[in-house]
């Protein structure tokens, strides 16, 4: 049979992230005992008060079509979320949800990129940006970080990449991987760059807002610098905060002219977002919000104890985070002394052959010799995966 698959789409890597939590699926199918610790979602519950404005939903018969870019309530919600928590203003003509954050990301990459344009993503990156962005048409720049600098883009590596092609630069804060924070000094230091080049747009990323414990308040580069605010797209949901990865509700904020364009693509797509889902975020946007409380004590909890506890094992050196539930420690000293193990891929398929643990390769975040672990589960998992980890680590591997 002829191959009628597009040449655009042989170019797109499936998601190394589902791909790892589909294998430790497949392996516990077949009856091997797997620890996964690929997933990027809560082990949390959805909390009940969501779930019961879901059922009160569909008890009501609000199962049909809503507007394609959100019920108003549910724009409503975010406009004061935005406004109560983020201290910048939307009106509805300037949000958008979709059926999750990603989406949100790949219309916007669909309404702004042409043919050529650059986006620039600093490393290490969700694994999704690239092929989103090679999906709409445009080009990646990839800008290196390193640990030395927490992983966080710099002012002077950000001035550096944009170029005249420089359409949209990427943050994402707290980060996936690494669960480092942008202060709002570094923030603001970025967007002093970008006041520069009016052509630039900046896109960011904010899905682990609440999953965060710095010592400073989060920051918001909007609220920051509100000359940036006709050029800038704020991106978060409610997947990550309120356990609601299954519901599939993300959202936008950003210029009219963008946001419109944003619903265009979203009209002959998806069309609206699930009615009922957007019934249950609004609930979560607007209810009570001790549920973040309670989970993010429980991710700070697990994050102290698996970064620690990897500083500890052989080969493995783990920097401390400030956000989202993963650990991304540098595994190099390890490759190198592992016989057949030339990389981190291959250090990954080894962890789960012969320690049962489902881990992420750091190469797909654009971080070769590194792993991520995530921590979306609890202490006793955790604890049994580092010992099955240390186990087959030590007849090989020395500090």
């Amino acid at each position: 049979m002829s191959d009628f698959v597009a040449d655009l789409v042989k170019k797109v890597k499936p998601s190394a992230t589902i791909a790892v939590s589909m294998k430790a699926a497949e392996l516990k199918r077949a009856g091997k005992d797997v620890i996964g610790l690929g997933a990027g979602e809560p082990d949390f519950d959805t909390p009940d008060h969501i779930k019961s404005a879901a059922i009160e939903a569909i008890q009501e018969g609000k199962t049909k079509y809503t507007a394609v870019d959100g019920t108003p309530e549910l724009k409503q919600a975010i406009m004061g979320k935005l406004l109560r928590e983020n201290h910048v203003g939307y009106q509805a003509n300037e949000i958008i949800v979709s059926c999750g954050a990603k989406h949100s990301i790949s219309n916007l990459l669909n309404a702004v990129i042409n043919p050529n344009d650059e986006v620039i993503i600093p490393t290490p990156y969700w694994v999704s940006y690239p092929d989103m962005t090679l999906l709409a048409g445009g080009e990646s720049v990839i800008v290196e970080t390193s640990i030395e600098n927490d992983f966080k883009l710099t002012a002077t590596q950000l001035e550096q990449a944009i170029t005249s092609n420089t359409r949209l630069v990427m943050l994402n804060s707290p980060s996936n991987p690494t669960g480092k924070a942008y202060t709002a000094d570094e923030l603001k230091d970025l967007g002093d760059v970008l006041v520069k080049y009016p052509q630039v747009l900046v896109a960011t990323d904010d899905i682990y807002e609440h999953i965060y414990w710095g010592d400073e308040p989060l920051a918001n580069l909007v609220a920051l610098l509100p000359e940036l605010k006709d050029r800038a797209i704020i991106i978060n949901g409610v997947s990550k905060a309120y356990a609601m990865t299954g519901w599939r509700i993300g959202y936008a904020a950003g210029p009219e002219t963008i946001i419109t364009a944003m619903r265009k693509i979203q009209s002959q797509s998806t069309s609206n977002p699930c009615s009922i889902s957007q019934a249950a975020a609004k609930a979560a946007l607007n209810g009570p919000q001790d549920c973040l409380v309670t989970m993010r004590e429980a991710f700070k909890q697990r994050h102290d104890y698996l970064v620690k506890a990897l500083n500890d094992l052989p080969g493995i050196q783990c920097s401390v985070g400030n956000g989202a539930f993963y650990a991304f420690p540098d595994v190099t000293k390890v490759i190198d002394q592992l016989e057949n193990v030339d990389d981190d891929v291959a250090l990954s398929t080894w962890l789960l052959e012969q320690a049962g643990v489902a881990v992420v390769p750091g190469t797909p975040f654009g971080a070769p010799g590194y792993i991520r672990l995530s921590f979306a589960t609890s202490i006793d998992v955790l604890q049994e995966a580092i010992q099955r980890i240390e186990d087959a680590l030590k007849p090989f591997v020395t500090d």
